[in-house]
């Protein structure tokens, strides 16, 4: 892990129509880190990954990656500059077969993973190569979402809410995948909930209420912070 700072979020605000929802958000993601967003519902966290990526209209406050100004740039340009978005929804075409899904997306950089690497990264994919997405689990359907962006090229992912609803068998497989994507030299902007799972992966959390950054927590402060993030989390 670097000490380069990646992404820089500075008094980001976000309206949806009249609805004022970030309200000067501060944050920064170092290469090589894995950095969560933490907050109840409607805090703000898939509000910031969607401003990140150009997918709310109407914003203010700056978003720098790599030292580049992105507030005016439309959402292509943003992934072909290296952020790619896994969505709450995972956003798997269903007509279509794992591996088609994982070629879909254009690879933008090298330093992406090819097919066999994925495939051993993600067994249970490989054995549903030729299955079509309807016929995925949630969990394939998330490990899929998450496989078909690391072929492209992009060195930060942002990934929204990839725990939710899964089992927890296949939350530790999510973990470990993820574990393995910051070995591999990825940086990761993960919103939770479960702060209990993003203990297990990430390096620092920052805490959002009411569409603002309220706390910075060092994962390694976590067993003496564990109280207050209670109290912010309503846990």
């Amino acid at each position: 892990m670097s000490n380069e700072v990646m992404l820089k979020v500075a008094q980001l605000q976000a309206w949806y129509d009249e609805s004022h929802v970030l309200h000067g958000v501060d944050f920064e993601v170092r290469s090589g880190e894995i950095v969560t967003l933490l907050g109840r519902n409607g805090a703000g966290k898939s509000t910031t990954l969607k401003s990140i990526m150009g997918l709310i209209p109407r914003r203010a406050g700056s978003i720098s990656f790599q030292g580049r100004e992105m507030m005016q740039a439309r959402p292509d340009q943003i992934g072909m500059a290296g952020i790619a978005f896994c969505p709450e929804d995972r956003g798997i075409f269903r007509s279509l077969t794992v591996t088609e899904n994982l070629m879909l997306p254009p690879v933008i950089a090298s330093g992406g993973l090819d097919l066999d690497t994925i495939y051993a990264m993600f067994p249970n994919l490989k054995e549903r190569a030729s299955s079509r997405g309807t016929m995925l689990s949630g969990g394939e359907q998330q490990m899929l979402a998450i496989a078909r962006i690391l072929r492209t090229g992009a060195r930060l992912l942002l990934l929204d809410e990839p725990t939710e609803g899964l089992a927890p068998v296949i939350v530790q497989q999510i973990g470990q995948m993820i574990r393995e994507i910051k070995k591999r030299g990825f940086t990761v902007l993960l919103v939770e909930q479960n702060f209990r799972f993003a203990a297990t992966v990430a390096d620092r959390h920052y805490v959002m209420e009411h569409g603002r950054i309220i706390d910075e927590i060092a994962n390694a402060d976590l067993p003496a912070e564990t109280e207050k993030l209670h109290g912010y989390l309503g846990v």
